[in-house]
């Protein structure tokens, strides 16, 4: 018989608890299941209003890998969705809103990605976020030198942006907006990415051609397009070991991009719990502070 909890009230089905899924480690599905209910409160706080994309791997991360953005066949009928635009049209989709609705996802063995507007105001992005993506042999090293400069470029524009991991190869810098249509947020994220690669042209490319890409950090701006999709803060990531996307400190950006080792920005799942008690809390909180919400440059 399949396993069923009870959690708040929701009667939720669990499956395959020990089969392996990130083979590397031996970290099995009730290990996941464990892992997003210990951090369940700061990653819901992200979750939370936004349309959700499963990337899904259900046989590890050496299985298949998929993305579903429709509401999957069998959604419990507790579970909130909401309609949103697409370019093909509008959509249902899933809104992971409790922790009943967490681990029901949790147990579909999912990557969360979400957009960067909110349900109530569709593709009005209330962050900005730039991707920085290493080439080979560039590493996450590089993408904290690229990140300093983005920070202190932002901060010129008096926008006051945070740091995470994406959980692969590079780091994701994060900010506050007062709500903002998506194109021009896009527009002004590609202006940054085009003027990093002008400030760092030996570090940093905007453009996404593969033959530009080895030891280069890419910018990609193109995530605040409406219709795209950024890991969430504190998923886990499709990798051999149950890497996570952590946000981090601009003090271990800074350690990193000094000299320092792609390993010390290298974070499991039994690494979060114990930051978020050192941290007292997630260190991205500040971007749900709407004091901290910045309009973009009025002359862009």
């Amino acid at each position: 018989m399949t396993p069923i909890t009870v959690v708040e009230g929701r009667r939720v089905a669990l499956t395959n608890l020990e089969k392996v899924l990130y083979p590397a480690a031996g970290f099995t599905k009730g290990e996941v299941l464990h892992y997003y209910a210990t951090i369940a409160e700061a990653l819901l706080a992200h979750l939370r209003d936004r349309p959700l994309s499963f990337l899904r791997y259900p046989d590890g991360p050496d299985g298949q890998l998929f993305f579903a953005k429709n509401v999957p066949a069998g959604t419990p009928d507790w579970v909130t969705t909401s309609e949103v635009p697409r370019s093909d049209g509008p959509s249902r989709m899933v809104l992971v809103q409790d922790l009943p609705s967490l681990m029901w996802a949790a147990n579909l063995v999912t990557e969360f990605h979400t957009p960067q507007w909110r349900v109530q105001e569709p593709e009005e992005a209330d962050r900005l976020v730039l991707d920085l993506d290493p080439g080979p042999p560039a590493t996450i090293v590089q993408c904290c030198e690229v990140g300093l400069w983005l920070r202190e470029r932002l901060a010129a524009d008096g926008i006051e942006s945070y740091a995470k991991t994406s959980g692969s190869k590079g780091l994701h810098l994060l900010a506050s907006l007062v709500p903002t249509p998506s194109e021009q947020v896009s527009a002004y994220a590609k202006e940054l990415a085009v003027e990093a690669s002008r400030a760092m042209p030996g570090l940093v490319i905007h453009r996404m051609t593969r033959s530009l890409r080895p030891g280069k950090v890419f910018v990609d701006f193109s995530q605040n397009a409406a219709r795209k999709t950024t890991a969430t803060p504190y998923t886990l990531r499709a990798r051999p070991e149950p890497a996570v996307s952590a946000p981090v400190t601009w003090e271990e950006v800074e350690a990193c991009g000094s000299h320092g080792s792609p390993e010390q920005l290298v974070f499991l799942a039994g690494d979060i719990g114990p930051r978020l008690e050192a941290y007292g809390g997630d260190l991205l909180a500040p971007l749900f502070d709407a004091g901290r919400a910045r309009s973009l440059p009025s002359d862009r």
